[in-house]
Parts: structure tokens; C-alpha cells; sequence
């Protein structure tokens, strides 16, 4: 199976007054398509600047990232953000939905940056919320949803543009064990059904083990990689 993106000696460090405190400290691994991949460790071991990387959102001190080819560091701020439009979805913990924007145009909104004409853009942005399981809720700003709900309506942002990488940031975080877990099992369908690869920050070992493989990072550091078969949340 063919290689997604490539992590090559990564190292990040942040400046706190005069001092340099390291945030990876030379982490590399691989990530093939249509993987279902959980970056698991403790707070502070350097996941979510680790995803912030992968996704083109912040650059690293020094070492390479690839996504698809193409290496970020030698991409202007433009090409960048390009890129991630098309190639990267992102889910975060606390969802990121505009609050005055109804569920149905928060979902359209990356194809209007795409360029996409807008009966076409609500189209594709309701058939994926249907997917969700929201067809009854697509009329509701985020204030009218519950967590769960939010959070569907932020995966289905993430897949509006078809990307072949989805970044999901601590996805359960914010929500109860039970919508939790239905939010992994979503996504589990939807890298089956849709081939399309996940990447999944967790502190929670009990959402790691359901992925494909488990990478565990700890002080900056990939300390174990752990290959399984996938067990169903």
C-alpha cells in the first residue's frame, strides 16, 4: 500500500521568554493510505503540535513532512493552504463551527473558498450530512446541537472536499463516553466505506486500540508503535 505522508526527523521547539522548550524531539514514522492511525500519549508528549505539522498549519524546526509528494517545507504559504484545502480535513475537540451559520452552511463553507458554485456546494454539503444522520438538523446553528451533533456536522465539514487525509484532534474529547464512542464508530465506517485515511490524536487508550496501528508518543519522542487488528468501538 502506497505511502500518504512521511514524517522525517521532525523537531519543534516554542519559545517561552528566553527559553526554547522542545515539543518533538526528532520523530519520524510513515502513514499509508487508507490507514486508520491513533497518536496516542499523555498531554504534553507533543500530539496536537504534531497534527498541527501534518496538517501544513505550523512548520517544524527542522526535518521534512510529506503529504501525498509533496514535501510542506518546500511549499509557499499559498500552494500550502491550497493544499490543505483539497488533500486535509481537520476535526477538532471543541468543533470550530461559525455559531451564526446554520449546519448545512457551515459544512458548504470550504467548497465556497474552493470555489465551488453554490447550489452545487449545498448539494454535496447535504448529502454528507444525511451520512451523518442529520437531515432533520441541517436548518440549526450549533447552539440548536447537541455535542454529538456538533461533531458530526465538523466531520462532515472535514470530508466536504473530499480529502484523502482526515486529522482528528482529541475528537471524543468533548463529548460524553457513549457519543464518543459513537463518533469513533463513524469514523471507522467512514475510512471503510470512503478509503480515506485517519489520523486520530488521543490521550485515551481505549480509542487508540480501536485503530489499525497505535503510535505512542511520549516527551516528544515516538517511544512504541503498536500494529493490531482493528477492533470495532
Amino acid at each position: 500500500m502506497a505511502k500518504i505522508l512521511e514524517v522525517r526527523e521532525v523537531q519543534k521547539s516554542y519559545q517561552i521568554g528566553k527559553i526554547a522548550v522542545p515539543a518533538l524531539r526528532g520523530v519520524s514514522f510513515d502513514v499509508k493510505e487508507g490507514e486508520f492511525l491513533a497518536i496516542f500519549g499523555p498531554s504534553g508528549s507533543g500530539k496536537s503540535t504534531l497534527l498541527h505539522l501534518m496538517g501544513g498549519l505550523d512548520r517544524p524546526d527542522t526535518g521534512e513532512i510529506i503529504v501525498d509528494g509533496d514535501n510542506l517545507q518546500k511549499l509557499s504559504d499559498d500552494v500550502l493552504a491550497e493544499l490543505r484545502l483539497r488533500k486535509i480535513g481537520f476535526v477538532f475537540q471543541f468543533f470550530n463551527l461559525l455559531p451564526r451559520l446554520t449546519a448545512l452552511r457551515n459544512v458548504e463553507l470550504p467548497l465556497t473558498i474552493a470555489g465551488v458554485p453554490e447550489r452545487q456546494g449545498l448539494e454535496k454539503a447535504a448529502s454528507l450530512l444525511k451520512l451523518m444522520g442529520l437531515e432533520a438538523r441541517m436548518d440549526h446553528r450549533p447552539s440548536e446541537l447537541s455535542g454529538g451533533e456538533q461533531q458530526r456536522v465538523a466531520m462532515a465539514r472535514a470530508l466536504v472536499n473530499s480529502p484523502k487525509i482526515v486529522l482528528a484532534d482529541e475528537p471524543t474529547g468533548n463529548l460524553d463516553t457513549k457519543t464518543g464512542w459513537e463518533i469513533v464508530q463513524l469514523m471507522q465506517r467512514l475510512n471503510k466505506e470512503k478509503g480515506q485515511t485517519f489520523i486520530i490524536i488521543t490521550h485515551d487508550p481505549h480509542i487508540a486500540e480501536t485503530a489499525d496501528r497505535m503510535i505512542f508518543l511520549k516527551d516528544g519522542l515516538v517511544e512504541a508503535v503498536k500494529e493490531a487488528p482493528r477492533r470495532n468501538a
